[in-house]
Order: C-alpha cells, then structure tokens, then sequence
C-alpha cells in the first residue's frame, strides 16, 4: 500500500492544485503541504515549483508520478483480485469500460446486465465514445478495457478478438432506393449520409471502399452525423443512403421504416475487438468479463 505522503503527492501532482488535493482527500490544505514538505525532506529534491499563482511539477516531480501511476495501477488490481478471490458474489471492484457507440448500444447492455447478476458488488462504468476517442482514453488509463471495431496499429495496445460484424447500405422504406437493386454507378451518385471521422463503422466503409478503387470524393455525401442514433433517425427521415451495422437497425427493420440496399457485390465486413495496453497484466475482473462477452456472443 502506498503512504499517505504518496498518495498526498499523486493526489497534488493530479490536479497541480493544492486546494483541489485536499478536498478529493478529505483532508485540511495544510495537512497537504505537511505531508509535501515531509515527502521532499525525505527524498531531498523538490517536486513542485510556484509558476505565478499556479504550480508545477519539476523533472523529479514528473518521474516520481510516472513510477506511481505504475503503482496505483498494481495496487488497483492487487486490491480487486484479493477481493474476488474471497469471494466472486462479495467482491468489491471497479471496472471501467470504453466502447464504440455500435457495442455501447446493441452488444454490451446484455453484456453488463448477465455480467452484473454474477459480480453483484463490481462497479461498472461505461463510456460511449467513437472508435478513436475510446483507444486514446485506453492509453492516458482513464478505462481499464476498451471494445472496439477492427485493429489500429500500435505496440501499445494488445488485441483479442471478440465476434464478427457487417456494415449494410440502409435507407427510408419511403427512399427511391428502397425495395430494388441499385448498381454502383447509382450508389456512385446516390446522396450518401455517412458517420464522423473516427468512427470505426466510417473506417470499415472506408476500407472497402479502396478496395473498389473508389474515394470519398467521388461519392455524393451529403452529411456527416456524430453517432448512430442520429444517424438512423435521420435516414428515416430523408432519401439518403447510409452504412450501418445489421445490429443497429433491427428494430427499424423490424418496424418497416428502413430497410437494407441491395447493391451487388458490395461486402463490408468487420470484428470487434477487446483492447488493453500492452504488457499490463489483467484483473479477474477484466478477465471475467470479456469471458462473460464471449460466452453470450459466440
């Protein structure tokens, strides 16, 4: 376990703020810059430096909280993993999970919920953001697992795969493009509704795309739309094509307000992946997770 010194400076060098240290400790501003003092005396090399009214971190301070990002992170799964070995019904953890807006919506709620009635006591958090968002709250450790569309090439990140996907040209059953075979030359001038840059549904479409020797360019898009929800709602409303995943349109399928666009020979196949950074060692926790996914999705 770390010292209270420790966790004073980790909570300081966090926010660079002595007052904000203190109100996430619960404890008095001096006690805080007792046990600073205290720290430095003992190390015998300064950790901040006054800027102003602000404060930074020296070179010593900046090293000193790279070593203890690592330690907490020790400390957080030692903790976990002590907890759940006593007992999975009695286990007291956290677990904080990123995901795509595709997986946030229509893969993970069951998920959580059968996740949830085994490990009654876990704390789960999960954060909805596109595929790019998600990697990089992955890596600045502001979530412990990510679930994501495909594969980005980084050494930093480590990836199991976790089930298979498609991405469909849907449209309005009201669209002029509803109920009948479009070719790609029609699709070529088709106006298109299409997702934000980072999307990981954008960056399968985009894939196959090259391979047709197509570019964006060459395409009529109309709008681009930050998440799937406004994006089915307004293919609805208007005669554009778009690009969704099968599991995100069966309920408007189902209802008769979109359907899928038949263009021949048009395939965009994708996976979804679980993300962890590299070398880290995964809780029980984590581990019993992405068990918990396969189990119901494969």
């Amino acid at each position: 376990m770390l010292s209270v010194s420790y966790e004073v400076f980790y909570a300081v060098a966090c926010h660079l703020s002595f007052s904000k240290a203190a109100e996430v400790l619960c404890i008095s501003q001096p006690a805080v810059s007792k046990q600073i003092k205290k720290l430095e005396s003992l190390i015998e090399v300064p950790l901040f430096e006054r800027q102003g009214n602000a404060i930074a971190l020296t070179p010593q301070g900046e090293k000193m909280l790279t070593y203890l990002r690592e330690a907490k992170l020790i400390q957080n799964r030692m903790e976990a993993d002590v907890e759940i070995i006593k007992s999975r019904m009695t286990a007291k953890a956290e677990l904080k999970i990123g995901a795509s807006t595709t997986l946030s919506l229509y893969v993970l709620p069951r998920v959580l919920s059968s996740f949830r009635k085994k490990w009654p006591l876990v704390k789960i958090t999960l954060i909805n953001r596109n595929t790019e968002n998600v990697l990089k709250a992955l890596k600045a450790h502001e979530i412990d697992l990510a679930v994501v569309e495909d594969k980005q090439e980084s050494n930093a990140l480590h990836y199991e795969f976790f089930m298979n996907d498609r991405i469909v040209p849907v449209c309005s059953a009201r669209s002029p493009f509803a109920g009948r075979e479009v070719s790609m030359d029609e699709f070529k001038a088709a106006p298109l509704a299409m997702r934000e840059i980072g999307s990981g549904t954008l960056s399968a479409w985009s894939r196959t795309m090259s391979k047709w020797n197509i570019k964006a360019s060459d395409l009529n898009i109309k709008v681009r739309l930050g998440g799937t929800e406004v994006l089915k709602n307004f293919l609805i409303e208007d005669d554009s094509i778009g690009f969704l995943s099968p599991l995100a349109i069966k309920r408007e399928v189902a209802l008769g307000l979109l359907q899928e666009v038949n263009i021949p020979g048009l395939l965009i196949e994708r996976s979804f992946n679980f993300v962890t950074r590299t070398g880290e060692s995964l809780t029980d926790t984590t581990r019993a997770f992405i068990r918990e996914a396969k189990s119901i999705y494969n």
